[in-house]
Protein backbone atom coordinates (compact mmCIF):
# COMPACT_ATOMS: atom_id res chain seq x y z
CA UNK A 1 0.00 0.00 0.00
CA UNK A 2 2.87 2.40 0.85
CA UNK A 3 4.39 1.90 -2.60
CA UNK A 4 1.04 2.50 -4.30
CA UNK A 5 0.60 5.79 -2.41
CA UNK A 6 4.11 6.89 -3.33
CA UNK A 7 3.54 5.99 -6.97
CA UNK A 8 0.27 7.90 -7.07
CA UNK A 9 1.95 10.97 -5.63
CA UNK A 10 5.13 10.85 -7.61
CA UNK A 11 4.27 9.78 -11.14
CA UNK A 12 2.20 12.90 -11.92
CA UNK A 13 5.27 15.10 -11.40
CA UNK A 14 7.56 13.22 -13.71
CA UNK A 15 8.59 15.29 -16.65
CA UNK A 16 8.94 18.48 -14.61
CA UNK A 17 11.45 19.68 -12.07
CA UNK A 18 10.42 18.79 -8.50
CA UNK A 19 11.92 18.11 -5.10
CA UNK A 20 12.10 14.44 -6.15
CA UNK A 21 14.08 15.13 -9.29
CA UNK A 22 12.78 14.40 -12.78
CA UNK A 23 13.53 14.55 -16.46
CA UNK A 24 11.81 13.84 -19.78
CA UNK A 25 11.06 10.22 -20.66
CA UNK A 26 11.30 8.34 -23.95
CA UNK A 27 10.61 4.71 -24.86
CA UNK A 28 13.53 2.98 -26.59
CA UNK A 29 13.60 -0.65 -27.71
CA UNK A 30 16.99 -2.28 -27.40
CA UNK A 31 16.24 -5.80 -28.67
CA UNK A 32 12.99 -7.15 -30.10
CA UNK A 33 10.34 -6.36 -27.41
CA UNK A 34 12.90 -5.51 -24.77
CA UNK A 35 12.13 -1.82 -24.48
CA UNK A 36 12.51 0.71 -21.66
CA UNK A 37 11.08 4.08 -20.80
CA UNK A 38 13.66 5.94 -18.75
CA UNK A 39 14.35 9.56 -17.91
CA UNK A 40 16.45 11.21 -20.58
CA UNK A 41 18.90 13.80 -19.39
CA UNK A 42 19.99 14.76 -15.91
CA UNK A 43 17.72 14.35 -12.89
CA UNK A 44 18.50 17.01 -10.31
CA UNK A 45 17.89 16.53 -6.63
CA UNK A 46 18.97 18.02 -3.30
CA UNK A 47 20.93 16.50 -0.43
CA UNK A 48 18.88 15.32 2.51
CA UNK A 49 15.76 14.75 0.41
CA UNK A 50 14.98 11.92 -2.03
CA UNK A 51 14.95 11.27 -5.76
CA UNK A 52 12.81 9.07 -7.97
CA UNK A 53 14.08 7.46 -11.16
CA UNK A 54 10.89 6.81 -13.15
CA UNK A 55 11.22 3.63 -15.15
CA UNK A 56 9.12 1.02 -16.99
CA UNK A 57 10.00 -1.83 -19.36
CA UNK A 58 8.63 -4.51 -21.71
CA UNK A 59 9.98 -7.95 -22.66
CA UNK A 60 9.17 -10.79 -24.97
CA UNK A 61 6.07 -12.70 -24.00
CA UNK A 62 8.05 -15.77 -22.97
CA UNK A 63 10.22 -13.71 -20.60
CA UNK A 64 8.73 -13.39 -17.15
CA UNK A 65 10.63 -10.96 -14.94
CA UNK A 66 11.05 -12.05 -11.36
CA UNK A 67 13.76 -9.69 -10.12
CA UNK A 68 14.98 -6.15 -10.85
CA UNK A 69 18.56 -5.18 -10.13
CA UNK A 70 19.91 -1.60 -10.12
CA UNK A 71 23.52 -0.45 -10.52
CA UNK A 72 25.33 2.82 -9.99
CA UNK A 73 28.37 3.66 -12.07
CA UNK A 74 30.71 6.45 -11.19
CA UNK A 75 31.60 6.99 -14.87
CA UNK A 76 29.47 6.72 -18.05
CA UNK A 77 30.63 3.26 -19.14
CA UNK A 78 28.52 0.91 -21.28
CA UNK A 79 27.86 -1.54 -18.49
CA UNK A 80 28.18 -1.14 -14.76
CA UNK A 81 30.25 -3.72 -12.91
CA UNK A 82 28.75 -6.37 -10.60
CA UNK A 83 30.34 -4.48 -7.73
CA UNK A 84 28.15 -1.52 -8.60
CA UNK A 85 24.89 -3.22 -7.54
CA UNK A 86 22.91 -1.02 -5.17
CA UNK A 87 19.54 -2.86 -5.10
CA UNK A 88 17.92 -6.25 -5.84
CA UNK A 89 14.18 -6.70 -5.49
CA UNK A 90 14.64 -10.26 -4.28
CA UNK A 91 17.26 -9.23 -1.73
CA UNK A 92 16.36 -5.61 -0.86
CA UNK A 93 18.32 -5.60 2.39
CA UNK A 94 21.41 -7.30 1.08
CA UNK A 95 24.51 -5.21 1.53
CA UNK A 96 25.53 -4.19 -1.94
CA UNK A 97 27.46 -1.08 -2.77
CA UNK A 98 28.54 0.73 0.40
CA UNK A 99 26.23 3.46 1.67
CA UNK A 100 23.05 2.40 -0.13
CA UNK A 101 21.77 -0.12 2.40
CA UNK A 102 18.15 0.58 3.24
CA UNK A 103 17.96 3.73 1.13
CA UNK A 104 16.75 2.25 -2.20
CA UNK A 105 13.35 0.70 -2.89
CA UNK A 106 10.96 0.04 -5.78
CA UNK A 107 7.88 2.17 -6.12
CA UNK A 108 6.00 -0.95 -7.17
CA UNK A 109 6.99 -4.13 -5.41
CA UNK A 110 5.23 -6.43 -7.92
CA UNK A 111 7.86 -6.89 -10.63
CA UNK A 112 5.31 -8.51 -12.95
CA UNK A 113 3.74 -5.08 -13.45
CA UNK A 114 7.00 -4.08 -15.20
CA UNK A 115 7.46 -0.94 -13.17
CA UNK A 116 11.16 -0.52 -12.49
CA UNK A 117 10.97 2.93 -10.85
CA UNK A 118 13.08 3.35 -7.73
CA UNK A 119 13.28 5.94 -4.95
CA UNK A 120 16.52 6.82 -3.18
CA UNK A 121 16.11 8.42 0.26
CA UNK A 122 18.41 10.52 2.45
CA UNK A 123 20.34 11.76 -0.57
CA UNK A 124 24.01 12.62 -0.35
CA UNK A 125 26.06 14.55 -2.85
CA UNK A 126 28.04 11.34 -3.44
CA UNK A 127 24.86 9.78 -4.90
CA UNK A 128 25.47 11.75 -8.09
CA UNK A 129 26.25 9.41 -10.98
CA UNK A 130 24.85 7.05 -13.60
CA UNK A 131 22.19 4.43 -12.86
CA UNK A 132 21.42 1.32 -14.90
CA UNK A 133 19.04 -1.60 -14.35
CA UNK A 134 18.66 -5.29 -15.32
CA UNK A 135 15.64 -7.61 -15.27
CA UNK A 136 16.01 -11.27 -14.34
CA UNK A 137 13.76 -14.23 -15.26
CA UNK A 138 13.93 -17.64 -13.59
CA UNK A 139 13.83 -20.69 -15.92
CA UNK A 140 12.97 -24.26 -14.96
CA UNK A 141 15.50 -26.30 -13.05
CA UNK A 142 16.71 -23.23 -11.21
CA UNK A 143 18.48 -21.61 -14.16
CA UNK A 144 18.27 -17.86 -14.64
CA UNK A 145 18.21 -15.59 -17.60
CA UNK A 146 18.54 -11.82 -17.48
CA UNK A 147 18.52 -8.76 -19.68
CA UNK A 148 20.46 -5.59 -18.98
CA UNK A 149 19.30 -2.38 -20.54
CA UNK A 150 22.11 -0.20 -21.77
CA UNK A 151 20.23 3.00 -21.22
CA UNK A 152 21.19 4.88 -18.06
CA UNK A 153 19.67 7.58 -15.87
CA UNK A 154 21.86 10.44 -14.67
CA UNK A 155 21.39 11.93 -11.20
CA UNK A 156 22.99 15.14 -9.94
CA UNK A 157 22.69 15.86 -6.21
CA UNK A 158 23.13 19.51 -5.20
CA UNK A 159 23.30 21.24 -1.83
CA UNK A 160 19.97 21.59 -0.05
CA UNK A 161 18.33 24.91 -0.87
CA UNK A 162 14.67 24.18 -0.12
CA UNK A 163 13.21 25.66 3.04
CA UNK A 164 10.61 24.34 5.43
CA UNK A 165 7.07 25.58 5.02
CA UNK A 166 6.02 27.58 8.09
CA UNK A 167 2.29 28.24 8.43
CA UNK A 168 1.25 31.01 10.82
CA UNK A 169 -2.46 31.81 11.23
CA UNK A 170 -3.73 35.20 12.36
CA UNK A 171 -2.30 36.00 15.79
CA UNK A 172 -4.29 37.92 18.40
CA UNK A 173 -2.94 38.82 21.83
CA UNK A 174 -4.23 36.45 24.48
CA UNK A 175 -5.79 33.95 22.06
CA UNK A 176 -4.19 30.49 21.82
CA UNK A 177 -3.13 29.45 18.33
CA UNK A 178 -1.08 26.76 16.58
CA UNK A 179 1.81 27.22 14.15
CA UNK A 180 3.04 24.44 11.88
CA UNK A 181 6.34 23.65 10.17
CA UNK A 182 6.61 21.13 7.31
CA UNK A 183 9.94 19.73 6.16
CA UNK A 184 10.73 20.11 2.45
CA UNK A 185 10.35 17.13 0.12
CA UNK A 186 7.63 14.55 -0.38
CA UNK A 187 9.94 11.83 0.92
CA UNK A 188 12.67 13.04 3.13
CA UNK A 189 13.51 9.48 4.04
CA UNK A 190 14.28 9.04 7.70
CA UNK A 191 12.19 11.14 10.05
CA UNK A 192 14.01 14.48 10.46
CA UNK A 193 14.44 16.46 13.65
CA UNK A 194 12.32 19.62 13.71
CA UNK A 195 13.02 22.34 16.29
CA UNK A 196 11.50 25.77 17.00
CA UNK A 197 13.43 28.86 18.11
CA UNK A 198 12.71 32.46 19.05
CA UNK A 199 15.01 34.90 17.33
CA UNK A 200 15.40 38.29 18.97
CA UNK A 201 18.18 40.38 17.48
CA UNK A 202 21.15 38.12 17.01
CA UNK A 203 20.21 35.70 19.77
CA UNK A 204 18.33 32.42 19.34
CA UNK A 205 16.55 30.61 22.14
CA UNK A 206 15.00 27.18 21.77
CA UNK A 207 11.29 26.84 22.46
CA UNK A 208 10.25 23.98 24.69
CA UNK A 209 6.80 22.74 25.59
CA UNK A 210 3.58 22.69 23.57
CA UNK A 211 5.45 21.25 20.57
CA UNK A 212 4.14 18.15 18.84
CA UNK A 213 6.43 15.30 17.82
CA UNK A 214 7.25 15.09 14.13
CA UNK A 215 4.22 13.73 12.32
CA UNK A 216 4.28 12.13 8.88
CA UNK A 217 1.19 12.69 6.75
CA UNK A 218 1.08 11.96 3.01
CA UNK A 219 4.86 11.59 2.99
CA UNK A 220 5.38 15.01 4.54
CA UNK A 221 7.01 15.46 7.94
CA UNK A 222 5.71 18.29 10.11
CA UNK A 223 5.66 19.68 13.66
CA UNK A 224 3.26 22.06 15.40
CA UNK A 225 3.80 24.73 18.04
CA UNK A 226 0.93 25.91 20.25
CA UNK A 227 1.29 29.30 21.95
CA UNK A 228 -0.66 32.25 23.34
CA UNK A 229 0.89 35.34 21.73
CA UNK A 230 1.46 38.58 23.60
CA UNK A 231 2.11 42.10 22.37
CA UNK A 232 5.80 41.81 23.24
CA UNK A 233 6.13 39.04 20.63
CA UNK A 234 4.94 41.32 17.86
CA UNK A 235 7.78 41.96 15.43
CA UNK A 236 9.94 39.15 16.81
CA UNK A 237 11.12 36.28 14.64
CA UNK A 238 10.39 32.59 14.96
CA UNK A 239 12.53 29.97 13.26
CA UNK A 240 11.77 26.38 12.29
CA UNK A 241 14.87 24.27 11.71
CA UNK A 242 14.86 20.82 10.07
CA UNK A 243 17.84 18.52 10.60
CA UNK A 244 18.27 15.59 8.20
CA UNK A 245 20.80 12.79 8.35
CA UNK A 246 24.46 13.39 7.51
CA UNK A 247 24.41 16.85 9.16
CA UNK A 248 22.19 18.30 6.46
CA UNK A 249 19.82 21.02 7.69
CA UNK A 250 17.59 23.82 6.50
CA UNK A 251 15.55 26.46 8.28
CA UNK A 252 12.89 29.11 7.71
CA UNK A 253 12.39 32.30 9.72
CA UNK A 254 9.14 34.23 9.86
CA UNK A 255 8.27 37.52 11.57
CA UNK A 256 5.32 37.36 13.94
CA UNK A 257 2.52 39.86 13.53
CA UNK A 258 0.36 39.96 16.65
CA UNK A 259 -2.87 41.93 16.67
CA UNK A 260 -3.09 43.93 19.92
CA UNK A 261 -4.15 47.28 21.31
CA UNK A 262 -3.11 49.10 24.50
CA UNK A 263 -4.97 51.78 26.44
CA UNK A 264 -4.76 55.27 24.94
CA UNK A 265 -2.19 57.54 26.60
CA UNK A 266 -2.95 61.28 26.90
CA UNK A 267 -0.08 63.72 27.35
CA UNK A 268 0.05 67.50 27.65
CA UNK A 269 -1.10 70.08 30.21
CA UNK A 270 -4.84 70.02 30.84
CA UNK A 271 -4.77 73.04 33.17
CA UNK A 272 -4.61 76.31 31.24
CA UNK A 273 -5.63 79.89 31.79
CA UNK A 274 -8.69 81.29 30.14
CA UNK A 275 -7.56 82.71 26.84
CA UNK A 276 -4.57 80.37 26.77
CA UNK A 277 -3.96 77.38 24.49
CA UNK A 278 -4.92 73.76 25.21
CA UNK A 279 -2.54 71.28 23.53
CA UNK A 280 -3.11 67.57 24.22
CA UNK A 281 -1.83 64.48 22.45
CA UNK A 282 -3.38 60.99 22.49
CA UNK A 283 -1.29 58.03 21.33
CA UNK A 284 -2.19 54.34 21.10
CA UNK A 285 0.24 51.43 20.93
CA UNK A 286 -1.44 48.84 18.70
CA UNK A 287 -1.16 46.64 15.63
CA UNK A 288 -2.56 47.31 13.15
CA UNK A 289 -2.51 51.04 13.96
CA UNK A 290 -5.70 52.30 15.63
CA UNK A 291 -7.86 55.18 14.50
CA UNK A 292 -7.64 57.83 17.25
CA UNK A 293 -10.55 60.26 17.72
CA UNK A 294 -10.98 63.28 20.03
CA UNK A 295 -14.46 64.29 21.24
CA UNK A 296 -15.86 66.48 24.03
CA UNK A 297 -18.22 65.02 26.60
CA UNK A 298 -21.89 65.80 25.89
CA UNK A 299 -21.03 66.66 22.29
CA UNK A 300 -21.30 64.53 19.16
CA UNK A 301 -18.82 66.69 17.33
CA UNK A 302 -15.53 65.03 16.34
CA UNK A 303 -12.67 67.41 17.08
CA UNK A 304 -9.86 65.47 15.37
CA UNK A 305 -9.22 62.01 13.92
CA UNK A 306 -5.84 60.54 12.99
CA UNK A 307 -4.10 57.15 12.82
CA UNK A 308 -1.91 56.01 15.70
CA UNK A 309 -1.76 59.40 17.42
CA UNK A 310 -3.95 62.52 17.37
CA UNK A 311 -3.55 66.07 18.67
CA UNK A 312 -6.19 68.28 20.28
CA UNK A 313 -5.37 71.98 19.98
CA UNK A 314 -7.62 74.85 21.11
CA UNK A 315 -5.75 78.12 20.78
CA UNK A 316 -8.03 80.50 22.73
CA UNK A 317 -9.77 78.81 25.65
CA UNK A 318 -13.12 80.24 26.66
CA UNK A 319 -15.39 79.25 29.54
CA UNK A 320 -17.31 76.90 27.20
CA UNK A 321 -14.10 75.09 26.20
CA UNK A 322 -13.33 73.86 29.70
CA UNK A 323 -14.61 70.38 30.52
CA UNK A 324 -13.97 66.69 29.87
CA UNK A 325 -12.39 65.49 26.61
CA UNK A 326 -12.42 61.86 25.46
CA UNK A 327 -9.84 60.02 23.32
CA UNK A 328 -11.15 56.86 21.61
CA UNK A 329 -8.96 54.22 19.92
CA UNK A 330 -10.82 52.16 17.32
CA UNK A 331 -9.14 48.91 16.31
CA UNK A 332 -10.32 45.70 14.71
CA UNK A 333 -10.40 43.74 17.98
CA UNK A 334 -11.82 46.38 20.35
CA UNK A 335 -12.51 50.04 21.14
CA UNK A 336 -10.72 51.67 24.09
CA UNK A 337 -11.14 55.14 25.58
CA UNK A 338 -9.27 57.50 27.89
CA UNK A 339 -10.35 60.91 29.09
CA UNK A 340 -8.95 64.07 30.63
CA UNK A 341 -10.53 67.25 31.94
CA UNK A 342 -9.46 70.70 30.80
CA UNK A 343 -9.56 72.99 33.85
CA UNK A 344 -9.10 76.73 34.19
CA UNK A 345 -5.92 77.75 35.97
CA UNK A 346 -6.13 80.06 39.05
CA UNK A 347 -3.17 81.81 40.67
CA UNK A 348 -3.01 81.60 44.50
CA UNK A 349 -5.17 83.89 46.67
CA UNK A 350 -4.73 84.04 50.47
CA UNK A 351 -8.08 84.30 52.24
CA UNK A 352 -8.83 86.96 54.86
CA UNK A 353 -9.42 84.31 57.49
CA UNK A 354 -5.67 83.68 57.59
CA UNK A 355 -4.16 84.99 60.87
CA UNK A 356 -1.81 84.35 63.80
CA UNK A 357 -2.40 84.07 67.57
CA UNK A 358 -0.05 84.08 70.58
CA UNK A 359 -1.13 82.29 73.74
CA UNK A 360 0.92 80.73 76.53
CA UNK A 361 4.18 81.49 74.74
CA UNK A 362 3.02 79.60 71.59
CA UNK A 363 2.55 81.36 68.26
CA UNK A 364 -0.01 79.60 66.04
CA UNK A 365 -0.54 80.77 62.46
CA UNK A 366 -3.14 79.62 59.95
CA UNK A 367 -2.83 80.37 56.22
CA UNK A 368 -5.61 79.42 53.80
CA UNK A 369 -4.87 79.66 50.06
CA UNK A 370 -7.19 79.10 47.12
CA UNK A 371 -5.75 78.17 43.69
CA UNK A 372 -5.81 75.65 40.83
CA UNK A 373 -3.81 73.57 40.53
CA UNK A 374 -3.52 73.20 44.29
CA UNK A 375 -0.84 75.58 45.63
CA UNK A 376 1.91 75.14 48.17
CA UNK A 377 2.29 77.21 51.36
CA UNK A 378 5.61 78.20 52.90
CA UNK A 379 6.54 80.00 56.15
CA UNK A 380 9.96 81.47 55.27
CA UNK A 381 10.49 83.11 58.69
CA UNK A 382 8.90 80.61 61.06
CA UNK A 383 10.29 77.40 59.63
CA UNK A 384 13.77 78.38 60.80
CA UNK A 385 12.67 77.89 64.41
CA UNK A 386 14.04 74.67 65.83
CA UNK A 387 10.75 73.88 67.56
CA UNK A 388 7.75 74.03 65.26
CA UNK A 389 4.98 71.78 64.03
CA UNK A 390 2.93 72.05 60.88
CA UNK A 391 -0.33 70.46 59.66
CA UNK A 392 -2.26 70.77 56.39
CA UNK A 393 -5.66 69.87 55.01
CA UNK A 394 -7.17 70.06 51.52
CA UNK A 395 -10.73 70.77 50.43
CA UNK A 396 -11.31 71.06 46.67
CA UNK A 397 -8.98 73.88 45.61
CA UNK A 398 -8.35 75.19 49.14
CA UNK A 399 -5.16 74.44 51.08
CA UNK A 400 -5.28 75.10 54.84
CA UNK A 401 -1.92 75.04 56.60
CA UNK A 402 -1.30 75.64 60.32
CA UNK A 403 2.08 76.13 62.01
CA UNK A 404 2.88 76.42 65.73
CA UNK A 405 6.12 77.95 67.07
CA UNK A 406 7.32 78.33 70.67
CA UNK A 407 8.06 82.01 71.54
CA UNK A 408 9.21 83.53 74.82
CA UNK A 409 8.72 87.10 76.09
CA UNK A 410 6.65 87.62 72.92
CA UNK A 411 9.91 88.09 71.05
CA UNK A 412 9.06 87.19 67.46
CA UNK A 413 9.42 88.82 64.09
CA UNK A 414 6.91 89.43 61.31
CA UNK A 415 4.86 86.43 60.10
CA UNK A 416 4.70 85.99 56.32
CA UNK A 417 2.69 83.37 54.42
CA UNK A 418 3.86 82.55 50.87
CA UNK A 419 1.59 80.58 48.51
CA UNK A 420 2.42 79.63 44.93
CA UNK A 421 1.68 77.29 42.04
CA UNK A 422 2.75 77.14 38.39
CA UNK A 423 0.71 80.21 37.55
CA UNK A 424 1.71 82.67 40.24
CA UNK A 425 2.90 83.52 43.76
CA UNK A 426 1.44 85.67 46.55
CA UNK A 427 2.90 86.88 49.89
CA UNK A 428 0.96 88.31 52.82
CA UNK A 429 1.88 89.59 56.31
CA UNK A 430 -0.55 88.01 58.75
CA UNK A 431 -2.20 89.87 61.68
CA UNK A 432 -0.96 88.61 65.09
CA UNK A 433 -3.50 88.45 67.95
CA UNK A 434 -2.05 88.30 71.49
CA UNK A 435 -4.23 86.74 74.19
CA UNK A 436 -3.55 87.77 77.87
CA UNK A 437 -3.82 84.68 79.99
CA UNK A 438 -4.93 86.60 83.09
CA UNK A 439 -7.65 88.87 81.70
CA UNK A 440 -8.36 86.91 78.52
CA UNK A 441 -8.07 90.29 76.80
CA UNK A 442 -7.30 90.15 73.06
CA UNK A 443 -4.87 92.57 71.44
CA UNK A 444 -3.44 92.53 67.95
CA UNK A 445 -0.08 93.78 66.92
CA UNK A 446 -1.99 96.84 65.69
CA UNK A 447 -4.10 97.76 68.78
CA UNK A 448 -1.30 96.94 71.23
CA UNK A 449 0.72 99.69 69.65
CA UNK A 450 -2.20 102.03 68.88
CA UNK A 451 -3.47 102.50 72.50
CA UNK A 452 -0.38 103.61 74.47
CA UNK A 453 -2.30 106.70 75.61
CA UNK A 454 -4.71 104.56 77.57
CA UNK A 455 -1.90 102.89 79.45
CA UNK A 456 -0.24 106.26 80.14
CA UNK A 457 -3.47 107.77 81.44
CA UNK A 458 -4.07 104.95 83.83
CA UNK A 459 -0.44 105.10 85.04
CA UNK A 460 -0.74 108.82 85.63
CA UNK A 461 -3.86 108.37 87.74
CA UNK A 462 -2.18 105.69 89.81
CA UNK A 463 0.89 107.86 90.38
CA UNK A 464 -1.23 110.84 91.47
CA UNK A 465 -3.10 108.63 93.89
CA UNK A 466 0.14 107.30 95.26
CA UNK A 467 1.51 110.84 95.86
CA UNK A 468 -1.65 111.90 97.71
CA UNK A 469 -1.48 108.79 99.86
CA UNK A 470 2.18 109.41 100.76
CA UNK A 471 1.53 113.03 101.74
CA UNK A 472 -1.47 112.04 103.82
CA UNK A 473 0.38 109.33 105.62
CA UNK A 474 3.38 111.55 106.32
CA UNK A 475 1.22 114.18 107.99
CA UNK A 476 -0.48 111.56 110.12
CA UNK A 477 2.66 109.56 110.86
CA UNK A 478 3.01 110.51 114.48
CA UNK A 479 -0.62 109.81 115.21
CA UNK A 480 -0.50 106.32 113.75
CA UNK A 481 0.55 103.38 115.78
CA UNK A 482 3.44 101.26 114.52
CA UNK A 483 1.30 98.20 114.01
CA UNK A 484 -1.28 100.25 112.05
CA UNK A 485 1.50 101.72 109.83
CA UNK A 486 2.69 98.30 108.94
CA UNK A 487 -0.80 97.19 108.00
CA UNK A 488 -1.33 100.28 105.81
CA UNK A 489 2.00 99.73 103.99
CA UNK A 490 1.15 96.09 103.27
CA UNK A 491 -2.23 97.14 101.95
CA UNK A 492 -0.55 99.60 99.61
CA UNK A 493 1.83 96.93 98.33
CA UNK A 494 -1.16 94.82 97.39
CA UNK A 495 -3.07 97.54 95.52
CA UNK A 496 -0.43 99.71 93.88
CA UNK A 497 -0.55 97.77 90.52
CA UNK A 498 -3.19 95.79 88.75
CA UNK A 499 -2.26 92.40 87.17
CA UNK A 500 -3.82 93.44 83.84
CA UNK A 501 -0.94 95.79 83.19
CA UNK A 502 1.71 93.10 83.42
CA UNK A 503 1.26 92.25 79.67
CA UNK A 504 3.84 93.85 77.40
CA UNK A 505 2.75 94.11 73.68
CA UNK A 506 5.48 94.30 71.11
CA UNK A 507 4.31 95.26 67.62
CA UNK A 508 5.81 93.37 64.67
CA UNK A 509 8.46 95.22 62.75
Amino acid sequence: MFVLIVAALLFPVWGSTSDLGSSAEEKICQFRNFCTTLSEGEITAEAGLCVVIPCSFTTDSDFTATNIVWYKCEEPKTRCDPSDVIFSSTEPNNGFKSGFEGRVSLLESDVRKKNCSIIIKDLRKSDSGFYQFRVVSTKPAGTTNGFRFDRKATISVKDLTQKPTVTIPSLTEGQKTTLSCTAPGLCSGSVPEITWMWREGENDSHITGNISAVKTDNLRHSSTLTLTPSAKRHGTEITCKVNFKNSISTEKTETLKVTYVKDPVITGKSVVREGGALNLNCSVDSFPPSVVTWTKLSSNKTLNTETGTAELIISNMTAEDFGKYICTATQQITNLTSHTEAKAAMKPRILNSSACEVQSEVLTCVCISQAFPLPTIEWPLLENHSQHSCTSSVSKNLLNTSISVSVKDHNFGPVVCVSKNNFGEVRENLTVIIRNEFTKQEDSNGPCAVLPWAVAAVSLLVNVACVICVVFLWTKRKAVKPNQEDRTYMSLRKTDRSPEYDVICQPLN
